[in-house]
């Protein structure tokens, strides 16, 4: 059986450790898809969505940015943050989008603003990954 070990680490915890078929991330120059024996290869990445395919099942994690080493037998994902569809509460998210859509649209202060963007991206990538979780057949 071809397979990876995918090992998704954050600064507070290993979030993933187990074996998968392939995954795909979001780096610097677009989406890449490491498939067991890939080659050796190590990448920025960028917030975004992983995609997981492990034994017939497809798993999403949510990440910041961080970057990606592989072999070909052992990818090692180290990044900010990473959390996974069910960590995200719609309620919260929408607050945050609204916050920050209203201190962009009043506030002069370039921190201010820039944490706003950064909240309105992640908010972004949180409703993507909701919409994933609803597509899905249960």
């Amino acid at each position: 059986m071809n397979s990876l070990r995918l090992k998704v680490i954050t600064p507070r915890k290993i979030v993933i450790d187990k074996q998968v078929s392939s995954v795909t991330v979001p780096t610097a120059d677009g989406e890449i898809t490491i498939l067991p024996h890939h080659a050796h290869l190590f990448s920025l990445l960028i917030e975004g969505i992983v995609k997981i395919k492990s034994a017939g099942n497809e798993d999403d994690l949510a990440i910041g940015g961080g970057y990606l080493e592989t072999n070909g037998e052992t990818v090692t994902v180290l990044v900010s943050r990473a959390y996974g569809q069910n960590e995200i509460d719609k309620n919260l998210t929408s607050k945050a989008v609204e916050e920050a859509k209203l201190i962009l649209s009043k506030s002069t202060d370039e921190k201010e603003r820039a944490e706003a963007m950064t909240v309105l991206r992640r908010s972004v990538i949180d409703s993507k990954l909701m919409k994933r979780r609803k597509a899905r057949p249960v």
